[in-house]
C-alpha cells in the first residue's frame, strides 16, 4: 500500500516545506492569526510530521493549517483539496469490511490507509469545521469517524456538500465508490 512512515529526503523536506509555505500563504483566511515560521520551526523539529503531510499531498490531499487547537498545544492540518483526495478513493471504510466482502474488493480501506500515512481521519465536526473555509466535496463524498455503535451494526459515515448545505449520510461499511475517499488531519 504505502511505505512505512519514515524520513524525507533534504531534498523532499525543501520541497513539502515550500508547497505547505506557498497554500498558507495563498488561503490565509483558514488560519488568522498564525504565523507560518512558529509552523515551520515546528514541522522541521518533527521531520516525521514532514513524511505524513507528504503523504496527505502525495495522495491528493492538499494539507493546510486549519487552526491552532488551544487545549493540545497543535497545529492542525486538515485535508483542504476541493474534492476527495483521489488517491484515496475506491475504498471501504475499514478492514473488518474488507474482510467481509467475498468478491469485487476494493484494494485498500481508508482506516487502515489513514493509519499507514500517520493520520487520523476526520469526525463529524472536524469535517463541518473544514466547511467554514470553504465549498468541499460538492462532486464527491468522504468517509468519516464513524461512532461504534454504528460500525458494530454494519454500517458507516460518510458527508458531502450538495445545495450548500453539508450532510451526513450512511452506507453499508463494505461499499466502496469511485467518488467516495477520505479526509484527514494532522497535529503538529
Amino acid at each position: 500500500m504505502h511505505e512505512e512512515q519514515g524520513l524525507l529526503s533534504g531534498a523532499q523536506q525543501v520541497e513539502i516545506l515550500g508547497r505547505l509555505k506557498s497554500r498558507f500563504a495563498n488561503h490565509l483566511n483558514r488560519h488568522q492569526g498564525v504565523e507560518w515560521d512558529q509552523i515551520q520551526a515546528r514541522l522541521e523539529a518533527n521531520p516525521n510530521k514532514l513524511w505524513c503531510l507528504n503523504e496527505m499531498e502525495r495522495t491528493g490531499g492538499e494539507p493546510d493549517v486549519i487552526g491552532y487547537n488551544q487545549n493540545l498545544g497543535k497545529y492542525l492540518f486538515y485535508d483542504c483539496s476541493a474534492e476527495s483526495p483521489a488517491g484515496r478513493r475506491n475504498v471501504c471504510y475499514d478492514r473488518q469490511a474488507l474482510e467481509s466482502r467475498k468478491e469485487h474488493k476494493p484494494l485498500y480501506n481508508a482506516m487502515d490507509m489513514a493509519a499507514a500515512m500517520g493520520i487520523e481521519m476526520l469526525t463529524e465536526s472536524q469535517y463541518r469545521e473544514l466547511q467554514r473555509f470553504g465549498s468541499f466535496d460538492t462532486k464527491t463524498s468522504s468517509w468519516i469517524k464513524t461512532p461504534d455503535a454504528i460500525r458494530k451494526l454494519g454500517g458507516a459515515l460518510f458527508c458531502d456538500r450538495r445545495y450548500a448545505t453539508v450532510f451526513v449520510y450512511h452506507n453499508g461499511a463494505e461499499s466502496y465508490y469511485a467518488s467516495r475517499g477520505f479526509r484527514g488531519l494532522l497535529s503538529v
